[in-house]
This record gives C-alpha cells, structure tokens and sequence, in this order.
C-alpha cells in the first residue's frame, strides 16, 4: 500500500480520536454537568499538565529506546480504554483524574505523529515540507468528522442512544449523563488506530554512541535547544499562543450554545448546530495547512508566525462581535474561517521549524518539547487563568457571561503577544534551508 496513503489514514485517525470530545467538552461541562468556569478550567487543564513532560519523556524513549510506532500504538490503546472508564464518571474530581491518566496517554502521541511521519517520509526520500502538510491535512478531515459524527449520528454508536445535541436537550429535564456518547467513539477509533499502527514501518531508536553521557542516554539533550536564544524565544512564545488555542478549544462552542439565552435566538441555527458551525474552523484548517510549504518558502518562519498571531486577534475580535443573524453571523463564519490561519501558521509551520532547526538525533524529543510548551505550560495557563478570570470579572450572579468582554479580552491578549514577538524574534530567512528539509 502507498505509504502516503497509509500515513495520511494514519494521521486521519490521530485527530478524529480527540475530535470527537474536545471542541463539546466545553458544552457537557457547562451545560450538562453545570461546572463553574473555575471547575471547567481546571478540568481542561489535564491537557497542560499531561504536556508538560509526557511528549519530552516519550520523545525521548522513542529516540533511545523504543520504535516509535510501537509505543505510538501502545499509547492509543491505553487511552481508548481509559475513555470508557471517562464516559461512565459524574463527579467532577473523579472525571478530572480519569481524564488526567486519558491526557498521558494521548498528548504525546501528537508530536510523536508528526516525528513518525517525517522519519518514515525521509526514508522513503520524500520532501517533508512539500509533502507532509497534505498528509496532516487529514488530521484536520479526521477532527471534522469526529465532530459531525459525535453532533448528528452518536445516537446510532452508542448503548445510551443520544446524540449530543439531543441529549443537552434531553438531559436540561432529566439530569443524565447524554452526551458521554462522544468518548464511546473515540475510545473505539483510538484502539483501531493503536492496532493500525503497529503495522506501519519500522521507526527505530537512534543508535546511542557507547561513550555518550548519561545525559545523553536519557534524551535530555533535547534541553540545550533553550541555550539557543533564538529556540528560547520560539519556545517561549509557543507557550503564549499555546494558551491562545486553548481558548477557543475550551469556549467556542459554549459561546454559541449561549445564545439559547437570548429569547430572539434560542432556536436560531447557531444555537441549534453549534458543533458544526465551530467546524467551520477546521475545515478552513484544510485549506490553509497547504499553503504553508508556499508560504514557509516566501516568507520565512517569522512572518508566518506574525500572520498566525494577527490571525488570533481577529479570531477573537469578530467572535467579540458576533451574534446569530445578520453582520453578527458573518462575524462568526469569518472568525470560524480565519482559525485556520491562526492554528495551522502556528501548530504546523513550528513542528516544521522545530524538525529543520534541530538535529536528527534529538528531533523526537525536540517535538515533546514544543509540545510541552504549547500544550503543556500553555494549556496550563490558559485553562486556569481564563476560567478565573471569566468566573470573577464575565459571569454574574445568576452565571449568565458577557461573551463579548471575554472575547475582546483575549483579542487584547492576543495583539500583546503580536508586537512582542515582532519586536523580539530575529531570523533570516533562508528560502533554500526550508526546500531542503529532506536532506
């Protein structure tokens, strides 16, 4: 089988298994469990905490120790049988812990995606720049229709016999637990893909030269990139636009399902099909993810970063803005639309700098460690901070929020970011380092 094809199933599979909860956790917190934004936030903080150093760890067995499609597939397996146990939880604090143990297994296997594909796509003398962005597109495919999948026919995958939609409904009379349909199919697709990937070829450690350090021997080495001023500047504000994705990860869906409140626009579209309104955003991703090779090759790293943080501060300022009929719902379609730029500049664009700035040696590992700044320290912080800050300044007392505050507040968050990193970061571009990526 061609192996593009197979890593492009490979890497469909990688994202529908966090599609299918991810973008709705934030509606089954607040609308179904009715979770505080603090108890929310701490919830989503799993995420964080997981990246912090599971990637960097698992990075670095799979440098040293282990084939990286063996524990790539180990991993999958373990985190779909640790959503089942997910989807049957009600306390909070248990659902946090679960959850927790589901983010060990499942963070590192992102980066740990990206460093498999490049390793497999290099031995088979591909381009990685030109070919790996319409592989990881379908990541993107996969997320979408995990989220179509989960908002209309989770009633026909599941023992409970509800869909989402239908069971926030259902469960505003009755109090049940509906809409844990959603980790029934990833658990199910997460162990299909654990089985799948053991049949990928071989992804071996690196050889460790018997005189290394024990340092070295432990993939720590990966650690020196932050001597590099420039790396450390990039790391640093992976970890602050980190917090920017979280963000809309944690809110977007419930922003739109908030507008039940509003007499006017209780039954209105946007309320009603608010999962597939948010996929907007990544089917936008589709179409951006093959663009980067054009724009990496053009513009160079810096300005594609730039483009990808002005592209955050418009995602939050039209959602700012928004409103279920008229110019307000063209704010949403184009807020949902311009996520693709901001995700796809950001994520995409720095694993590819990351993979061309480093060596083969440390490469795995280097992609924990962006991953533990943009989904570890940076979900962190955005999941806490955001929920504190929503609960004590955008709710009130009968806990109806001021979306627009909140929003415009992360578009200000999010310009900061912009002119600091505009100011700071300096890199040439070399067009011909990036077409060379292969070699």
């Amino acid at each position: 089988m061609n192996i593009k094809f197979r890593l492009t199933l490979l890497s469909f599979l990688q994202f529908f298994v966090w599609g299918a909860w991810l973008t709705t956790l934030g509606t089954y917190g607040f609308g179904i469990k009715k979770w505080s934004g603090e108890e929310f936030g701490i919830v989503f903080m799993t995420l964080g905490i997981a990246s912090i150093f599971m990637p960097a760890i698992i990075g670095m067995i799979a440098d040293r120790w282990i084939n990286a499609e063996k524990i790539y597939g180990i991993l999958h397996i373990l985190y779909g049988i640790t959503l089942v146990f997910l989807a049957k939880t009600d306390n909070p604090t248990t659902f946090f812990w679960i959850l927790l143990f589901a983010m060990f297994f499942y963070m590192p296997t992102i980066s740990l995606s990206n460093s498999l594909s490049y390793t497999i796509l290099k031995n088979n003398n591909y381009d990685v720049v030109k070919v790996f962005p319409p592989i990881r597109v379908w990541g993107t495919i996969g997320f979408i229709a995990a989220m179509w999948i989960t908002n209309i026919f989770s009633d026909n995958l599941s023992p409970l016999n509800f869909g989402v939609e239908a069971g926030e409904k259902l469960a505003s009379i009755t109090g049940n637990i509906i809409n844990a349909n959603q980790f029934y199919i990833a658990s199910f697709v997460a162990i299909i893909l654990g089985i799948y990937s053991f049949t990928m070829p071989k992804c071996p450690p690196q050889n460790v030269n018997s005189n290394s350090s024990l340092f070295e021997k432990l993939g720590l080495n990966a650690f020196s990139l932050f001597k590099d001023y420039k790396m450390a500047l990039f790391f640093a504000f992976s970890m602050l636009l980190g917090a920017a994705l979280q963000l809309t990860n944690m809110y977007a869906d419930t922003f739109l399902k908030d507008f039940k409140n509003i007499a006017e626009y209780a039954n209105s579209t946007v309320v009603q099909y608010s999962t597939m309104i948010v996929s907007i955003s990544q089917i936008s991703e589709t179409l951006f993810i093959l663009t980067i090779p054009f724009f990496l090759k053009k513009f160079g790293i810096k300005k594609v970063m730039l483009m990808s943080m002005v592209a955050w501060v418009i995602r939050f300022g039209f959602f700012s803005f928004g409103s279920p009929d008229g110019f307000g719902l063209l704010l949403i379609i184009l807020s949902n639309i311009v996520y693709g730029m901001a995700f796809d500049f950001f994520n995409i664009s720095g694993s590819l700098f990351v993979e061309t700035s480093t060596d083969s040696k440390i490469r795995s590992s280097a992609q924990g460690l962006f991953m533990m700044m943009t989904n570890g320290f940076g979900a962190i912080s955005g999941s806490y901070l955001s929920g504190v800050i929503i609960s004590k300044f955008f709710t009130d007392v009968a806990g109806v929020k001021d979306w627009h505050g909140i929003w415009l507040t992360f578009a200000i968050y999010a310009l900061i970011i912009t002119v600091l990193f505009g100011i700071m970061f300096k890199h040439k571009h070399n067009p011909e380092a990036i077409g060379n990526v292969s070699h």
